[in-house]
Protein backbone atom coordinates (compact mmCIF):
# COMPACT_ATOMS: atom_id res chain seq x y z
CA UNK A 1 0.00 0.00 0.00
CA UNK A 2 1.13 3.28 -0.82
CA UNK A 3 2.26 5.69 1.80
CA UNK A 4 -0.36 8.44 1.45
CA UNK A 5 -3.32 5.74 1.61
CA UNK A 6 -1.86 4.49 4.76
CA UNK A 7 -1.72 7.95 6.14
CA UNK A 8 -5.70 9.28 4.38
CA UNK A 9 -7.31 7.68 7.49
CA UNK A 10 -5.90 8.89 10.05
CA UNK A 11 -5.92 12.39 8.51
CA UNK A 12 -9.61 11.67 8.02
CA UNK A 13 -9.75 10.63 11.73
CA UNK A 14 -7.55 13.66 13.29
CA UNK A 15 -9.34 16.68 10.92
CA UNK A 16 -12.89 15.32 12.25
CA UNK A 17 -11.90 15.46 15.74
CA UNK A 18 -9.89 19.11 14.99
CA UNK A 19 -12.96 20.58 13.40
CA UNK A 20 -14.98 18.97 16.18
CA UNK A 21 -12.99 20.73 18.93
CA UNK A 22 -13.05 23.82 16.79
CA UNK A 23 -16.66 24.28 16.92
CA UNK A 24 -16.65 24.19 20.54
CA UNK A 25 -14.62 27.54 20.71
CA UNK A 26 -16.94 30.51 22.55
CA UNK A 27 -16.45 33.54 20.65
CA UNK A 28 -16.63 35.10 23.56
CA UNK A 29 -13.90 33.71 25.17
CA UNK A 30 -11.53 34.45 21.70
CA UNK A 31 -9.24 36.76 23.65
CA UNK A 32 -8.82 34.91 26.72
CA UNK A 33 -5.14 33.16 27.66
CA UNK A 34 -4.52 30.73 30.72
CA UNK A 35 -0.86 32.83 31.14
CA UNK A 36 0.51 36.13 29.70
CA UNK A 37 2.80 33.71 27.90
CA UNK A 38 0.08 31.32 26.34
CA UNK A 39 -1.70 31.77 23.09
CA UNK A 40 -4.75 33.07 23.42
CA UNK A 41 -8.09 30.78 22.66
CA UNK A 42 -8.57 32.80 19.17
CA UNK A 43 -4.70 32.55 18.44
CA UNK A 44 -4.18 28.72 19.17
CA UNK A 45 -7.41 28.20 16.88
CA UNK A 46 -5.61 30.06 14.07
CA UNK A 47 -2.08 28.44 14.80
CA UNK A 48 -4.21 24.95 14.76
CA UNK A 49 -5.81 25.71 11.22
CA UNK A 50 -2.87 27.05 9.73
CA UNK A 51 -0.77 24.08 10.38
CA UNK A 52 -3.35 21.96 8.44
CA UNK A 53 -2.93 24.27 5.67
CA UNK A 54 0.89 23.64 5.95
CA UNK A 55 0.51 19.73 4.86
CA UNK A 56 -0.52 20.29 1.48
CA UNK A 57 2.15 23.27 1.16
CA UNK A 58 5.15 20.91 2.67
CA UNK A 59 3.73 18.17 -0.47
CA UNK A 60 3.81 20.50 -3.07
CA UNK A 61 7.25 22.74 -2.51
CA UNK A 62 10.57 22.09 -1.74
CA UNK A 63 11.08 24.59 1.38
CA UNK A 64 9.22 27.63 3.32
CA UNK A 65 10.61 30.66 4.93
CA UNK A 66 9.22 31.66 7.97
CA UNK A 67 11.22 35.19 6.82
CA UNK A 68 11.89 35.38 3.56
CA UNK A 69 15.12 38.20 3.38
CA UNK A 70 13.22 41.12 1.64
CA UNK A 71 9.99 39.97 2.16
CA UNK A 72 7.54 39.97 5.08
CA UNK A 73 7.66 37.29 7.47
CA UNK A 74 5.28 34.73 7.96
CA UNK A 75 1.97 35.78 10.34
CA UNK A 76 -0.87 33.82 11.09
CA UNK A 77 -4.00 36.71 11.13
CA UNK A 78 -6.73 35.50 13.85
CA UNK A 79 -10.15 34.73 12.49
CA UNK A 80 -12.87 37.51 13.47
CA UNK A 81 -15.61 34.14 14.62
CA UNK A 82 -16.07 30.41 14.71
CA UNK A 83 -17.46 30.44 11.18
CA UNK A 84 -14.95 31.94 9.30
CA UNK A 85 -12.29 29.85 11.57
CA UNK A 86 -14.24 26.54 10.01
CA UNK A 87 -14.07 27.78 6.67
CA UNK A 88 -10.06 27.87 6.80
CA UNK A 89 -9.89 24.79 8.40
CA UNK A 90 -12.35 23.29 5.35
CA UNK A 91 -10.27 25.07 2.77
CA UNK A 92 -6.87 24.41 4.42
CA UNK A 93 -8.31 20.06 4.98
CA UNK A 94 -9.42 19.85 1.45
CA UNK A 95 -6.12 21.23 0.08
CA UNK A 96 -4.13 19.03 2.51
CA UNK A 97 -6.18 15.96 1.64
CA UNK A 98 -5.68 16.37 -2.16
CA UNK A 99 -2.18 16.90 -2.10
CA UNK A 100 -1.63 14.41 0.15
CA UNK A 101 -4.18 11.79 -2.25
CA UNK A 102 -2.13 12.25 -4.63
CA UNK A 103 1.57 12.24 -3.41
CA UNK A 104 3.94 9.11 -4.45
CA UNK A 105 5.98 7.36 -2.50
CA UNK A 106 8.71 9.19 -4.21
CA UNK A 107 7.44 12.50 -3.51
CA UNK A 108 6.99 11.76 0.05
CA UNK A 109 10.55 10.77 0.39
CA UNK A 110 11.76 13.30 -0.86
CA UNK A 111 13.75 16.31 1.30
CA UNK A 112 11.75 19.14 2.78
CA UNK A 113 13.34 22.33 4.18
CA UNK A 114 12.26 25.01 6.78
CA UNK A 115 14.10 28.18 6.54
CA UNK A 116 14.33 31.19 8.44
CA UNK A 117 16.07 34.11 6.88
CA UNK A 118 17.13 32.17 4.33
CA UNK A 119 18.98 29.94 6.24
CA UNK A 120 18.15 26.25 6.65
CA UNK A 121 16.68 25.15 10.13
CA UNK A 122 15.57 21.38 9.42
CA UNK A 123 16.09 19.15 6.27
CA UNK A 124 14.28 16.01 6.21
CA UNK A 125 11.61 13.81 4.01
CA UNK A 126 8.30 14.83 3.71
CA UNK A 127 6.57 12.29 5.32
CA UNK A 128 8.41 13.07 8.64
CA UNK A 129 7.64 16.54 8.31
CA UNK A 130 3.72 15.65 7.75
CA UNK A 131 3.97 13.26 10.75
CA UNK A 132 6.26 15.43 12.75
CA UNK A 133 5.43 18.57 12.04
CA UNK A 134 2.36 18.95 10.99
CA UNK A 135 0.46 16.11 12.36
CA UNK A 136 1.58 14.98 15.71
CA UNK A 137 2.25 19.35 16.23
CA UNK A 138 -1.31 19.81 15.43
CA UNK A 139 -2.93 17.38 18.22
CA UNK A 140 -0.26 18.72 20.28
CA UNK A 141 -2.01 21.94 20.26
CA UNK A 142 -5.76 20.46 19.90
CA UNK A 143 -4.88 18.94 23.46
CA UNK A 144 -4.05 22.65 24.40
CA UNK A 145 -6.97 23.87 22.85
CA UNK A 146 -9.36 21.07 24.69
CA UNK A 147 -7.63 22.59 27.92
CA UNK A 148 -8.36 26.00 26.98
CA UNK A 149 -12.21 24.84 26.38
CA UNK A 150 -12.45 22.66 29.47
CA UNK A 151 -10.93 25.77 31.96
CA UNK A 152 -14.14 28.22 30.08
CA UNK A 153 -16.83 25.15 30.82
CA UNK A 154 -17.03 24.84 26.80
CA UNK A 155 -17.63 20.60 26.36
CA UNK A 156 -14.84 19.11 25.35
CA UNK A 157 -15.26 16.59 22.45
CA UNK A 158 -14.63 12.48 22.67
CA UNK A 159 -11.65 12.18 20.11
CA UNK A 160 -10.04 9.15 21.26
CA UNK A 161 -12.80 7.77 23.70
CA UNK A 162 -15.62 9.18 26.11
CA UNK A 163 -15.05 12.77 26.91
CA UNK A 164 -16.65 14.17 30.08
CA UNK A 165 -18.79 15.74 28.22
CA UNK A 166 -20.09 13.54 25.41
CA UNK A 167 -21.27 10.76 27.43
CA UNK A 168 -21.13 7.39 26.11
CA UNK A 169 -19.44 8.33 23.07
Amino acid sequence: MPIAQSLLPELDQEMAGTRKTLERIPEDKFDWSPHPKSFTMIALATHITSMVGWGGDVIKEDSFDVAPPGAEPYREEPAGSVAALLAIFDRNYAKFREALAGASDETLMKDWSLLAGGKVIFTKPRIACLRGDVLNHLVHHRAQLGVYLRLNDAPVPALYGPSADEDGM
